[in-house]
């Protein structure tokens, strides 16, 4: 059976479903097929151009260049409170017609669109309108992705293919993301034992790739509710880990220059910042090993302390918040791929072009 639409879910959040959407889509626009991508339920929204889309939308219009109608690539969003409307008045709205008339609308523009699930495969039950729900809707081929394991993921295979498999969606095949590199050889050969079982195509695994889970200074500010005071243009600094508190030592610091966060009580900011030049003096460095730094309650800074963030052009946020409380928060954060990482993107391509088996899912798909 060959399918021109192709729907990628996955087992839970987290695991990587924009990533391989992300590298899918450009893989096959690199292999010269005309693609068009939709988000047909999204639960969380961002205004562009005026228009509230789902933010996975403003992201795949970058990299394939199509200009965003809301009507046909995020027809659906259930932002808050959308479910309690839809259980009181379900007359009201008609979801099913919204996502078959933007399936009508891209089938007849591409040569092959990817649908981008949301969450776990059970969300938009609420609505009627699940991950099984919309595949069979729109009469996709699944592409299902796992987190690399072997019990576990086998576990949460049977379970998420169970709704899909009783709406007869057809799948393509499974993919395994964040694969440790040690453990590659026998997790594929396990789960592909599984799957051949199951008579259910294994389309390859994608390794681990530490980069792919690195937050922006963005990302970190937003989380403490911080306050911007210094270098406010060095947002997009990644980060690699934290330091808490204003005794630093070298070890810490050892091979990690310019990735990592401090964070640290204000009153006592002026300590670690003696304490790293120290250290960079031992070593020789030239550059400050920060991405960022958040100083937390209230404080004030020497004019020495003030001088080094300038001169090595640090991004300083203020938070109320008590340090230990900004580390929950940081560590916390969920790290998503978008406009801002670049990197991600780009390396979110070579993995799916250099792990996944693409040439058998162009088989089954009539572009």
């Amino acid at each position: 059976m060959s399918y021109k639409s192709i729907y990628v879910a996955a087992t839970s959040q987290h695991v990587g479903k924009t990533t391989s959407t992300l590298g899918l889509a450009s893989a096959f626009r690199n292999k010269g097929i005309n693609v068009g991508y939709c988000k047909p339920v999204g639960q969380r929204y961002v205004q562009h151009n005026g228009l509230n889309v789902d933010k996975d939308v403003v992201l795949f219009a970058d990299l394939l260049n199509f200009e965003v109608n809301p009507d046909l690539h995020s027809p659906v969003i259930l932002g808050s409170g959308a479910t309690a409307e839809f259980l009181e008045q379900p007359e009201n709205y008609n979801y099913e017609r919204d996502i078959l008339f933007a399936a009508g609308e891209l089938d007849k523009r591409h040569e092959l669109v990817i649908f981008e699930g949301t969450g776990h495969p059970g969300v938009g039950s609420v609505v009627e309108m699940s991950n099984p729900d919309v595949a069979h809707l729109t009469k996709s081929g699944l592409i299902m992705v796992a987190e690399g394991g072997i019990g576990n993921t086998i576990d949460n295979l049977s379970m998420c293919l169970e709704k899909f498999n009783r709406l007869e969606v057809p799948v393509i095949g499974v993919i395994l993301n964040k694969v440790l590199e040690d453990k590659r050889e026998k997790v594929a050969y396990y789960v592909k034992k599984w799957l051949d079982k199951h008579h259910l195509p294994f389309l390859g695994t994608m390794p681990f790739d530490k980069s792919m889970g690195l937050p922006l200074m963005q990302s970190i500010a937003e989380s403490v509710k911080g306050k911007v005071e210094m270098n406010a243009e060095r947002l997009n600094n990644k980060v690699e880990g934290m330091i808490a508190g204003s005794l630093i030592s070298h070890d810490e610091l050892r091979g990690k220059e310019n990735n990592m966060l401090l964070i640290v009580g204000a009153t006592r900011l002026d300590l670690a910042i003696d304490d790293t030049l120290h250290i960079m003096e031992a070593n020789g460095w030239s550059h400050a090993p920060f991405s960022g730094i958040i100083a937390t309650g209230y404080g004030e800074y020497s004019m020495s302390t003030i001088d080094f963030i300038k001169k090595h052009n640090i991004p300083l946020i203020r938070t109320m918040l008590e340090t230990y409380a900004a580390v929950l928060k940081i560590s916390r954060i969920e790290v998503k791929i978008n406009l801002q990482t670049p990197w991600k993107i780009q390396r979110a391509v070579e993995m799916i072009e250099q792990n996944i088996n693409l040439d058998y899912i162009l088989e089954k798909s009539r572009y």
